[in-house]
This record gives C-alpha cells, sequence and structure tokens, in this order.
C-alpha cells in the first residue's frame, strides 16, 4: 500500500527558501515559478512534490535538471510523455504521481478513456499500436529494467535514437520520482482532491495479483 498518507518530509515550500534552495529550484524554471505562483492558492497540484526534493538542495539540483529535459526538451512529444508517466505511475502505485499526470495527460490530448484504458495496459483494446508498444516498453522496462527485442524493433521504425534514449529516460525519471513520492510519503496539497475511490482501488488491487 502506497505511504502517501504519511509525511516522511516536510516539503519545503517558498516561505521557507534561502539562496539556495531558491537556486536548485531553478534548475527547472517552470516548476519553480509553478510554485513561486500557486504555493497558497487553490491550484497547489505538484508543489509538495518539488518541495520534498528541496531538502536536499544539491541532489535536488542535479535532479531537476534531468527533469526539466524531459519535461521541457525531450524529442517526443507531451503525449507521448504523458502516456509514459501515466503508465509507470500506475505500475509503481504512487497515487501522487499517477493524479498529477492525469491532469497533465488531459493538457497533452489524452482522452478521460485513453486514461482509462493505461490501467490495463498495452493489451487492452482499441490503442493505437505505436501507443500499445509505448505501454509494452514501459511494461518491459518495469519488470526487466530492459525493453524487449520485438518491442524495440516495432519502436525502431518509428522513432530515432534521440526519441528511443528521451523513451527510457522519461520512464525512468518518472520510476525515480514513483519512489520518492511513497518513501518520503509527499501528500497531496490542502484543496486537492486524492484518486477517486474506484481508481485507487483497482490501482491496489494489482498487488494481489503479483
Amino acid at each position: 500500500m502506497s505511504n502517501e498518507t504519511t509525511p516522511r518530509l516536510k516539503p519545503l515550500l517558498p516561505p521557507d527558501w534561502d539562496d539556495t534552495i531558491h537556486d536548485a529550484a531553478s534548475a527547472f524554471p517552470h516548476a519553480r515559478d509553478f510554485v513561486l505562483n500557486n504555493w497558497n492558492t487553490d491550484d497547489a497540484r505538484g508543489v509538495n512534490g518539488v518541495g520534498m526534493m528541496l531538502n536536499h538542495p544539491a541532489l535536488a539540483k542535479a535532479f531537476l535538471t534531468f527533469n526539466n529535459h524531459v519535461a521541457s526538451a525531450s524529442t517526443v512529444s507531451r503525449r507521448i510523455r504523458e502516456l509514459l508517466i501515466l503508465r509507470i505511475g500506475w505500475l509503481r502505485r504512487s497515487e501522487y504521481e499517477f493524479y498529477q499526470h492525469i491532469v497533465l495527460g488531459r493538457r497533452a490530448g489524452l482522452s478521460d478513456e485513453e486514461i482509462v484504458r493505461i490501467e490495463s495496459g498495452p493489451d487492452a483494446p482499441d490503442w493505437d499500436p505505436v501507443d500499445a508498444d509505448l505501454l509494452r516498453a514501459v511494461d518491459e522496462l518495469h519488470a526487466d529494467a530492459c525493453i524487449g527485442d520485438a518491442t524495440w524493433a516495432r519502436l525502431s521504425a518509428h522513432f530515432d535514437a534521440k526519441q528511443l534514449l528521451d523513451i527510457v529516460f522519461a520512464v525512468g525519471c518518472y520510476d525515480v520520482l514513483a519512489m520518492a513520492f511513497k518513501t518520503f510519503g509527499v501528500p497531496f496539497e490542502p484543496g486537492v482532491e486524492p484518486l477517486a475511490p474506484d481508481v485507487r482501488e483497482r490501482m491496489h488491487a494489482t498487488r494481489a495479483k503479483e
């Protein structure tokens, strides 16, 4: 079961920031500005995740530099990134990560039907074949830390070397974040609705099948 109901670290929000923390947050300018502008509003979704990392400014600066590439400079589309992130968040049972990216996935063009279908993975009916292979790649990375030969061959017909690197590193980036969100008990922000009970039940029911 997720630990995301029992915070183990206090997220550091702007009133707690000194120059070192502000510099670390600046490695991901969009995230920094979102936190600065929204931490005390009713649109604070995601603020606590950044604030958790800022307990270790040097680590946060290094990781947020990487995260900024994945979120802002990747060679694959936002829709593809969100498809990958939602699937790894689901497989890791990270309620915090999955919820944040439901919102971002919709903004990137994923339909509500596709977001629900992500729960079932690549073999669910009605996926475009490329989308199915992207989800299959996430499943294989999660299971074996390697995209299998057949999936790799099909993806290589659609994506170049830089894109394939960005696909693998996007999954890895958000796999690490899911681990951190769960381990450190990052809570939902005040006013942010948690996962719907039926979605949460399905997410954690997958543990019984393993």
